[in-house]
């Protein structure tokens, strides 16, 4: 049985990890580098990191820090904000990261996931999303319209339909961020998660919402998800890695565990 991933999200602006509700209100946390080291200590599977200022900012990522993120991690790191040509991805691979996550660029110009697909392979292209739930409509049948821009711009896209012309185009991966329930720790949008997961033959990726290790024992069970990306319960020593893989291990979820 495939284990299930759990997957630290880090958060860049300014050079320093952040956190907020929806991306607003946000406090520094502390320094990129030094937390992917700390996680990968403890056990995480994989590492994601969002510069989540340089598309509104219209600027590259930051690939020094991806370099330091490479030298003080083993295991699979992914790398999103402010990737819009083949270039940007070539450099942010040839850095270190495995994985290039694609989101409001990609939105704009969906030819650039048949690109990077074609030019380094399916499994290294990530779609990430952050559908919004709205009142279904004839354009928005699923109910969920896709954001963009740190969830300031509305597309008109439905979720459903993206995800899976997304995956037709090449995406490997699809992280599902709930604009609803982003850094509430309410609990994963377990519904829009079970939607697409159901409907499109790649691993996706739950985001959003994570408070407890309970609500990755629900994501996983409920919807499906393959992986599950947490921010604010570790960020603020609320609850550790080994303690969350304790607890799904505990809860009968298949779980990679180090120690």
């Amino acid at each position: 049985m495939l284990t299930k991933r759990i997957i630290p999200c880090l958060d860049i602006r300014n050079k320093k990890v952040t956190k907020g509700v929806r991306f607003q209100n946000n406090i520094e946390l502390g320094d990129p580098v030094e937390l992917a080291s700390k996680y990968y200590d403890d056990g995480c599977d994989e590492l994601v990191f969002y510069d989540i200022t340089a598309s509104a900012e219209r600027r590259p990522i930051d690939i020094d820090m991806v370099r330091e993120v490479a030298k003080a991690v083993r295991i699979p790191f992914a790398v999103g904000g402010g990737i819009s040509t083949l270039d940007d991805m070539s450099r942010v691979l040839l850095a270190g990261a495995e994985k290039v996550s694609v989101n409001s660029l990609a939105v704009e110009n969906p030819g650039i996931i048949k690109d990077g697909a074609k030019a380094f392979g399916s499994q290294c292209i990530v779609l990430g999303m952050d559908p919004l739930k709205v009142k279904i409509s004839a354009e928005i049948p699923s109910g969920y319209e896709i954001t963009t821009r740190g969830f300031r711009h509305h597309t008109g896209l439905d979720a459903l339909a993206w995800a899976r012309k997304a995956v037709d185009l090449g995406v490997g991966e699809i992280v599902v961020n709930s604009v609803d329930a982003d850094g509430t720790r309410n609990g994963f949008e377990i519904d829009l998660t079970r939607m697409i997961a159901d409907n499109v033959g790649v691993p996706v990726v739950a985001s959003g919402g994570a408070g407890t290790p309970d609500h990755l024992v629900q994501v996983f069970r409920q919807a499906g998800a393959d992986a599950a990306i947490i921010a604010g319960m570790i960020h603020t020593g609320q609850f550790t890695i080994p303690q969350i893989k304790n607890f799904l291990a505990e809860s009968n979820i298949p779980v990679r565990k180090q120690w």
